[in-house]
């Protein structure tokens, strides 16, 4: 054996076989003859095999004893015989085997190759077996894809929304919340402006009384939103609750009816209630004014919510003598914790000298971004403090709550299937529920 880019056959050289002079290139492959021939892999096997006879013409041919899977050896002087490097036919079984080692071959990188060949180019033969872990009839009945959507899934978001809004309009008008056995008059305070104190009030009662309850709104904020949020009007002229506090006039007479919302009422607030706080100073029992005309009303109420102004004056002690409970919205940021300490004491001195009935019963965690670390903190400071008065909802930031009021609407109507909608009439629900099950534990 030389090395010459060539190499000499030993079964081809001596007696018999090709001159040394024309040796075979090494560019031939013999695949099949090398590796299907048992008796060319060993040289001691105990039969050899014969010798390849040599035709006139100096081909070689294969001998009758040869295997049926060895292909006939080529001469690549011999035109007879075909191109040196034709493709030998194999048969079917050994095209198959080829095939599937070629799945498992590794890959070269993409870079590497100049040039891949599209889908429709690449042809997989009728005999490949199919690849292994998947099935070669897929059955209906016992394979199912994991992309196949199952019966127990959820429904669309859209059937969702359309059925939180059937729940929360409650079209057939029944008591779907329990009503308490006596009048509970809650009031919305905390000192620290936007966290949320009109939007509560509007949206519990709306929620509680399209659910059969009977409510009554009294907006104590000189700049009415409670009364743009329920559509009624404002404006300077209409009878309000000034002429209650300042003038002794009835609450029957002040108080008017929402439209499209039944067993709702609200007693309205204009500009001239900013100067309520200074004519309430030189007026006999000025804490206890609208506590009195709470009291005279005729009709019976289920909720009285009373919307405070953001400050702690007279119109705020006036509503803290009339009510029994008192809703504190949190906004969930630091601010609003900073003010809760002092709105806590002013409550404290009420009940020791002018409302001793008075407690905090609600906490309504409001604009919670579930996004920040911030919003959580606060949550978990709350409710560690308060305890079971933080009700389990929680009102997150939504812009139909901020959208509703600009159509003089709550969001309960303007779009019921938000998350503002929904959030609020769970917060409805668990008041409603608290108030009939579980006696309201005292402040401490």
């Amino acid at each position: 054996m030389h090395d010459d880019g060539r190499y000499d056959d030993p079964r081809l050289t001596g007696a018999g076989g090709r001159p040394p002079g024309d040796p075979v290139s090494r560019e031939t492959s013999y695949q099949e003859w090398a590796v299907d021939d048992p008796r060319d892999a060993s040289p001691h096997h105990p039969d050899p095999a014969p010798r390849p006879e040599t035709s006139s013409t100096g081909a070689v041919r294969p001998v009758s004893s040869a295997p049926a899977n060895v292909p006939p050896l080529r001469d690549p002087h011999d035109p007879s015989d075909g191109p040196v490097n034709a493709p030998t036919p194999r048969p079917a079984a050994a095209r198959a085997n080829v095939a599937v080692s070629a799945r498992f071959e590794p890959q070269a990188p993409v870079s590497a190759v100049p040039h891949q060949p599209g889908a429709a180019a690449v042809e997989t033969p009728a005999d490949t077996p199919p690849a292994a872990g998947y099935p070669e009839e897929t059955d209906p009945d016992t394979y199912v894809s994991r992309e196949t959507p199952t019966r127990e899934e959820d429904d669309p978001p859209l059937a969702m929304e359309a059925m939180r809004a059937v729940q929360i309009l409650n079209p057939s008008g029944e008591v779907s919340m329990p009503r308490p056995d006596r009048t509970r008059v809650m009031c919305v305070a905390n000192q620290k402006g936007g966290v949320g104190k009109t939007t509560t009030t509007v949206n519990l009662a709306v929620a509680l009384a399209l659910h059969g309850n009977r409510v009554l709104v009294v907006d104590l904020d000189p700049q009415g939103n409670a009364s743009t949020g329920l559509n009624v009007p404002h404006h300077t002229g209409v009878p309000d609750v000034y002429d209650c506090l300042i003038d002794s006039v009835p609450l029957a007479e002040v108080a008017q009816t929402v439209e499209g919302i039944p067993n709702l009422w609200c007693v309205p607030a204009t500009i001239d209630l900013a100067g309520a706080e200074i004519e309430l100073v030189s007026v006999v029992a000025r804490e206890s004014r609208l506590s009195r005309a709470i009291e005279a009303y005729p009709g019976h109420f289920d909720y009285v919510f009373i919307d405070c102004p953001p400050s702690l004056g007279l119109l705020t002690v006036n509503a803290l003598v009339a009510a029994q409970e008192v809703l504190i919205p949190i906004q969930c940021e630091y601010y609003a914790l900073e003010g809760l300490n002092q709105l806590i004491n002013n409550i404290n001195l009420v009940r020791q000298h002018l409302n001793p009935k008075l407690e905090v019963s609600t906490i309504l965690l409001t604009m919670y971004d579930r996004r920040t670390r911030l919003a959580d903190a606060v949550e978990q400071d709350v409710r560690n403090h308060f305890g079971d008065k933080v009700l389990q909802a929680v009102i997150p930031r939504n812009v139909r709550v901020s959208e509703a009021p600009s159509y003089g609407q709550s969001v309960m109507t303007y779009d019921p299937g938000s998350r503002g909608a929904t959030s609020y009439f769970e917060a409805a629900q668990e008041i409603a529920e608290r108030g009939v099950k579980e006696p309201v534990s005292r402040n401490a």
